[in-house]
């Protein structure tokens, strides 16, 4: 199919199947994404508080407006802006936004490839789930990188080869069955259902399918989405690295850093970790995904330069910042709580008494007169992204 057929076929899926299927709310959504904070990811990659608030937010590939409403709802100060190649799911992005009181966001009927109509620049971009679905996919990231605003930040979500193995199999084995069919997604839903209910139960896709999938996936819409969508790209490490290199944008770091720790792995044989220092970043990652293959998906942050990181080794430096909570935190003021990732975690006194008295306007130095704590658990709370820091 032609560049233009594929687009028309992920309309017509997404139309017949809006997505994601999450019902529609009379109040702001639940809980919260970081990713989708501009406080929470800006001190994510830089390691303090950006200095502006008031920013622009592009949704690019909004679908039903899902990760739209967290991000007007997150953002206050926030203008948001969602595109989407579905007319159809469009208009339930905009019920949505609608019924929660999302009232700072605008919605275009656009592609990503035709961004550049829309004026401006963005500091944030969230593309979730999205460029792996286009038939040109470095075109696709191209065309947002000139959407990107110096040093502002694009938070992507591409799906991985390893852990999408089986998914992959049945996806074919539909497109099969499905024959002269195949593009009848109602059709391609009711056959993959099919086989999933006559296939062993020890099945390696049946198996998989139970372990990960199969209670998203009792609604179609999601079912449509994983097995008969009419275009997928699924990358690993060094496919990934390819498309990121060809956005022109600076690579910050995966946002899921806890299952890039090649220690994790390899704790019991430290002279191989040894030996893995001599590989490149790129070879560490690829070397961890080969012998943890769950990898079903990546999620980065990428930036156009300056994006400066702040280094708070200094005492002077760290004693003179004003520090605050992270907004996406769960359950203070509690010793135990969940962190930014919905992450138990159970404070100390010290460190209870130390953000409890984190306002916003108190300098390190002068909670310090209040509170018994010292510099290196200021810098272990904001290592754990508990606390978001702003040089004084």
């Amino acid at each position: 199919m032609s560049d233009s057929q594929v687009s028309a076929a992920v309309a017509k899926l997404y139309d017949t199947y809006p997505f994601p299927p999450e019902p529609i709310l009379d109040e702001p959504p639940p809980g919260y994404n970081w990713r989708w904070n501009w406080l929470a990811a800006y001190n994510f990659c830089t390691g303090r508080k950006p200095q502006k608030q008031d920013i622009c937010i592009l949704d690019a590939g909004c679908g039903s407006g899902v990760g739209t409403e967290y991000l007007v709802h997150l953002n206050p100060r926030a203008q948001v802006v969602g595109i989407d190649l579905s007319a159809g799911t469009l208009e339930v992005a905009k019920k949505r936004c609608q019924s929660s009181g999302a009232d700072r966001v605008e919605f275009h009927h656009l592609s990503i490839y035709d961004v550049e109509q829309i004026p401006g620049e963005f500091d944030l971009i969230n593309c979730v789930g999205v460029l792996h679905h286009l038939p040109d996919p470095i075109r696709g990231i191209q065309a947002l990188a000139k959407k990107l605003a110096p040093g502002g930040l694009m938070h992507i979500f591409v799906y991985g080869e390893l852990g999408r193995w089986e998914i992959q199999l049945m996806q074919k084995a539909i497109a099969l069955l499905q024959g002269n069919k195949k593009g009848d997604y109602c059709d391609g839903v009711q056959v993959g259902r099919k086989i999933f209910a006559s296939l062993p139960e020890n099945n390696r896709i049946v198996k998989r399918e139970k372990e990960r999938w199969a209670l998203e996936n009792q609604r179609d819409e999601c079912f449509a989405d994983m097995y008969v969508h009419p275009q997928e790209t699924d990358y690993n490490i060094d496919t990934l690295f390819e498309l990121i290199d060809a956005s022109g944008l600076d690579f910050v770091g995966f946002s899921n850093p806890g299952f890039w720790q090649l220690e994790k792995l390899l704790e019991k044989a430290p002279e191989l970790i040894e030996r893995a220092e001599e590989l490149t970043e790129r070879q560490r990652y690829r070397l961890i995904e080969l012998l943890n293959p769950e990898v079903t998906h990546y999620e980065f942050f990428l930036s156009r330069p300056p994006l400066t990181k702040t280094d708070w080794s200094a005492d002077k430096t760290l004693l003179a910042a004003i520090p605050e909570l992270n907004p996406c935190i769960d359950g203070f003021p509690s010793q135990c709580l969940f962190n930014y990732d919905y992450q138990i975690v159970n404070l100390s006194t010290a460190e209870f008494e130390f953000m409890q008295n984190c306002d916003g306007k108190s300098t390190v130095a002068e909670i310090f007169t209040k509170v018994q704590f010292g510099l290196d658990g200021v810098r272990n709370l904001l290592k754990q992204q508990m606390v978001l820091l702003t040089p004084g």
